[in-house]
């Protein structure tokens, strides 16, 4: 936690750093397929009709669910507490507006008319979340009478099964290609600037500068923008420093799926492609 709170009990102080851990994953995968977005339209639009794609699908899969959950499991304890009340409501109204914005990407006519929408999403999910780990959670950990651990449980439990009941659905829609990731790991045709043959295939990958990115959510963003490159298809990653652990946990999460190559060795800069095999 970036901040000391005094928990009601042991299991509610490990819940709210789950929970907080669990934002910055969120935030990240958003960040990173957001950053990915902005940068395939600049470079090559085929490859932004991918990263748009896997876009919408986190936020079917992720970002709402993740919303609808809290209000089912979360919100009815902290809007029951005086102090708690307003702050629950404007939460839920930002529900809302985060709907509102999904809505508009998934109609958006193209990838370069969906970049605004989404860097709204981002911005306005990354502050929902500073008050949601900020007041809340520690609200809901302090107050003796309410098992933060136990809501959590709840709303965990919630998203499990709203995920078994998606991947169904996809499982019947899978022919038709509406299943967006999938679509994506198979998507394999031509080099994608990975091999070298074009002579030039750098000026055409997506760039993904973490230089600027919150310590809490680095990681998290390189694997959202990481889970948005196709295979056969590569991204350039940023960093101001030789990123070793962040290649020994993308290594782990992922064995054998990403080729490695330095492009800049510092000392300002690290430029590594990172290619999907």
């Amino acid at each position: 936690m970036s901040v000391l709170t005094i928990a009601s009990a042991p299991e509610d102080a490990t819940a709210l750093q789950s929970a907080e851990a669990h934002h910055a994953r969120l935030a990240g995968e958003l960040a990173g397929r957001v950053k990915m977005l902005f940068t395939s339209v600049e470079r090559d639009l085929s490859a932004a009709e991918r990263v748009y794609a896997g876009l919408v699908a986190f936020c079917d899969r992720s970002l709402l669910p993740h919303a609808e959950a809290e209000e089912a499991a979360l919100y009815p304890a902290a809007h029951r507490m005086n102090e708690a009340r307003l702050l629950v409501e404007s939460l839920i109204g930002e529900h809302r507006c985060l709907i509102t914005l999904v809505d508009a990407l998934r109609s958006a006519s193209d990838p370069a008319d969906a970049v605004a929408d989404a860097r709204a999403l981002q911005v306005l999910f990354e502050e929902h979340l500073a008050k949601e780990n900020g007041l809340v959670l520690p609200l809901l950990a302090m107050t003796p009478e309410i098992s933060l651990a136990e809501l959590l449980a709840d709303m965990h439990h919630r998203l499990a099964n709203d995920s078994s009941a998606k991947d169904v659905h996809e499982d019947q829609h899978h022919e038709e290609g509406h299943d967006m990731y999938e679509g994506q790991i198979e998507e394999t045709g031509g080099c994608g600037g990975v091999c070298g043959c074009g002579g030039a295939e750098e000026v055409n990958e997506p760039e993904l500068d973490v230089r600027d990115v919150p310590h809490a959510i680095r990681h998290a963003t390189v694997f959202g923008a990481l889970d948005a490159v196709p295979a056969g298809t590569a991204m350039v990653l940023v960093a101001h420093h030789d990123p070793l652990p962040l290649l020994a946990q993308i290594e782990q999460r992922k064995p054998g799926v990403f080729a490695v190559e330095y492009l800049e060795r510092g000392p300002e800069a690290w430029r590594l492609r990172l290619s999907h095999r």
